[in-house]
């Protein structure tokens, strides 16, 4: 009893001392997990922090590039403007200098007088849109002048033909003022055929060329009276057989007297087609066959009239009232003349600048338009 009552006692103290180190160890353990748990929190605590941080940085970063693109941008606008405005004061001072030169060129020609080219200056013009602009400018003269007709006095086709011949270098105003008495006396070809050549010359001298005249309106009333029985013919082929009647005559004849289309290539028409460039061709015959292939036939005798009435009244040879024309848009040599409104006005001539026009007998539709008619021989015309 008493050994064990020994072991007993001995054996508490181990057990106390056991306890007190199974404490420690918990207790270091404890200290050790805590302190572990503060790293780990100490550690998660310094990657938010981090994170945030770089957030931070990453946010000014993206700051500065939004900065540096909107900084970059307004430098650019201005830049963009600076060379669109120095572009346009480009195209305003090339285009200032090609008026200057085109100013330039007008007036050289006008003076040396060049012929004309077969197309406008630049791109070519295609047949298509030749005859489309052609025909656009007839339409525009028809609306211009819709009572345009033969500008001849005449009551048949005797009297158109000698009226035709007449107004050979002469204005027709002048040989409406002189065939009255010439048809007075010589009625119809027999008459004229039989006349005194001198009694005739007194009459067509105001016509100018009056010899020559003479001999040509004696001459087709022979040939009338020999080859057609005192009749005109109708045909083209026959006319041009008499003295003095050359196609021109012809188709003014058949066009106005007949109504069988054809193309009056006086001086005005030929002037006005090259001046549009319709053809470049200078001899009547080839300016008739380029003209009427850019028309329908039946278009012809009208289109005569509508290109002679705009030459003597607005296209004049020497100073086109440009300004107040028409057809400017159509028109390649737009320029050449008067381009002032006010002052192109003062150019224009006959009914279109408020003179008398160049029939004593006009048709009555030309009446109903305004037109005057011509004062006869030896009174003050007004033109």
């Amino acid at each position: 009893m008493g050994e064990q009552g020994s072991d007993a006692a001995s054996g508490e103290p181990k057990k106390a001392a056991k306890a007190v180190k199974a404490a420690k160890k918990a207790a270091v353990k404890r200290a050790g997990v805590k302190k572990a748990a503060v790293k780990k929190a100490a550690v998660k605590k310094a990657a938010v922090k981090k994170a945030a941080v770089e957030k931070t940085d990453a946010k000014k970063t993206a700051a500065k590039k939004t900065a540096a693109k909107k900084t970059a941008t307004e430098k650019t606008v201005p830049a963009a403007k600076n060379a669109a405005a120095k572009k346009t004061a480009a195209k305003k001072t090339a285009a200032k200098t090609a008026t200057a030169k085109k100013t330039a060129a007008v007036a050289k020609a006008a003076v040396e007088q060049p012929q004309p080219q077969p197309q406008p200056a630049g791109k070519p013009e295609s047949p298509a849109a030749l005859v489309r602009r052609a025909r656009r400018i007839n339409r525009e003269l028809a609306e211009v002048y819709p009572y345009a007709h033969p500008e001849l006095d005449f009551e048949n086709p005797f009297q158109l033909l000698v009226a035709t011949v007449l107004s050979a270098q002469t204005t027709d105003l002048r040989v409406n003022q002189t065939t009255p008495t010439l048809f007075a006396k010589y009625p119809t070809p027999e008459d004229l055929a039989a006349a005194n050549p001198e009694e005739v010359e007194e009459i067509l001298r105001p016509c100018g060329f009056f010899r020559a005249k003479t001999k040509s309106v004696i001459g087709l009333s022979k040939g009338l009276v020999e080859q057609f029985g005192g009749e005109v013919p109708g045909r083209l082929d026959d006319l041009v057989k008499l003295p003095g009647v050359g196609r021109k005559t012809a188709f003014v004849v058949l066009g106005n007297a007949f109504g069988r289309p054809g193309i009056t290539v006086d001086t005005h028409f030929q002037r006005l087609v090259r001046r549009w460039r319709w053809t470049a061709e200078t001899d009547p015959d080839k300016i008739e066959a380029a003209v009427g292939a850019l028309f329908p036939k039946s278009d012809w005798t009208d289109l005569s009239h509508h290109v002679i009435w705009h030459g003597r009244r607005m296209c004049h040879a020497r100073k086109p009232a440009c300004g107040v024309c028409p057809i400017a848009p159509l028109c390649p040599a737009y320029g050449e003349g008067e381009t002032d409104p006010e002052k192109a006005k003062k150019l224009l001539k006959y009914e279109k600048g408020g003179f008398p026009g160049q029939r004593l007998k006009p048709p009555q539709a030309y009446l109903d338009a305004g037109g005057r008619p011509a004062p006869p021989l030896g009174a003050v015309s007004g033109t």
